[in-house]
């Protein structure tokens, strides 16, 4: 789901429900004038479920919304204050777009450069292949070799040398898929990447200080984060927090200090905030929103020189051992 048009809509929603307009009417004037996609239908249908008689919690559990979001509705509901709380996932879901934005932004240059490079490759391995078996005089419709090179291990060498380029980009081309396609795999990448850390981080942090902010507690808080990062490194730490809550050690300051998948520094910026857990995950959120903005700069500079030197080399790898095959029939051309 886009979480800017997700956000935007959120904004809309509040305002509207704050000028006296009913929730159902609200949200078919906003799936109105929304464009066709996934967040239309489902507003649509949930303005129908309303209209029909369902309750908003029954309706939102039929919805494919994320988990949080629905959550958050029901506090706002229990709350009586649905707009606030609209308002502020507004601010939340237009925050983690900002940063999942450029996150995406860092990762065009790498992805453009494997697709132009695995494009090349292929294209030189297909010609050096074809030289390659004339000058040995590989294959069943090959002629002789030329004197001197002989058709022995040397050329069968050589086409691996100018095939390996190409077949480590299309691996690393599958990988790169598998990471985007599959959801337990690209979960899992997303908490071990440098920014995506920091990102996934930040949004833990920020979702929590929501939550404990509109009532929630400490637990529920914790149990609703395993739901939103389970199948991900850090599940088994909110899992362990969780179970020290409802064992009497509800304050951060009692737990212990982990290293992998959340650092230190994100459970003592959380110990700061003392009694007010909502204000530590609150200030954890600020720090690592920067945190990933300053990485995502950072690798931002760093990319396009990285990744042409990169496509450099891997010419340069299929080039050289041709290269040393013409100096070698030019040696034997001279016997």
């Amino acid at each position: 789901m886009n979480y800017d048009e997700f956000a935007f809509f959120n904004q809309q929603l509040a305002a509207m429900l704050r000028d006296g307009i009913p929730l159902e009417g609200a949200l078919k004037q906003l799936s109105a004038g929304m464009r066709s996609g996934p967040l239309r239908e489902e507003v649509a249908h949930l303005e129908s479920d309303l209209v029909g008689g369902t309750p908003l919690t029954q309706a939102l559990a039929k919805r494919r919304l994320p988990e949080f979001y629905r959550r958050m509705l029901e506090v706002g509901v229990r709350g009586n204050d649905l707009p606030g709380v609209l308002t502020l996932l507004a601010d939340h879901y237009h925050r983690a777009n900002s940063v999942w934005t450029r996150l995406k932004g860092l990762l065009v240059y790498p992805v453009i450069v494997v697709i132009v490079s695995f494009g090349l490759s292929f294209m030189l391995s297909a010609t050096l292949s074809s030289f390659t078996h004339e000058l040995y005089g590989l294959g069943p419709n090959s002629g002789a070799p030329y004197p001197g090179l002989g058709a022995g291990p040397g050329g069968v060498m050589l086409l691996g040398a100018v095939w390996m380029p190409p077949t480590l980009l299309a691996l690393l081309v599958g990988l790169g898929a598998a990471g985007i396609l599959v959801p337990n795999f690209r979960a899992r990448l997303r908490w071990r990447l440098p920014a995506f850390r920091e990102a996934s981080l930040a949004e833990l942090a920020s979702a929590m200080a929501l939550v404990l902010k509109n009532g929630m507690t400490l637990s529920e808080a914790l149990a609703l984060a395993e739901t939103l990062e389970s199948h991900t490194p850090a599940d088994a730490i909110l899992a362990q927090w969780r179970s020290l809550v409802e064992t009497g050690r509800g304050k951060p300051s009692q737990w212990p200090a982990v290293s992998r998948p959340i650092p230190p520094l994100f459970l003592w910026l959380v110990q700061q905030g003392g009694e007010d857990v909502a204000g530590g995950f609150q200030k954890a959120a600020d720090i690592y929103y920067a945190r990933a903005s300053y990485r995502i700069e950072l690798a931002l500079y760093g990319a396009l020189p990285v990744s042409v030197l990169l496509l450099g080399q891997m010419v340069l790898w299929q080039v050289l051992p041709m290269m040393r095959a013409m100096v070698n029939l030019m040696n034997a051309i001279g016997g």
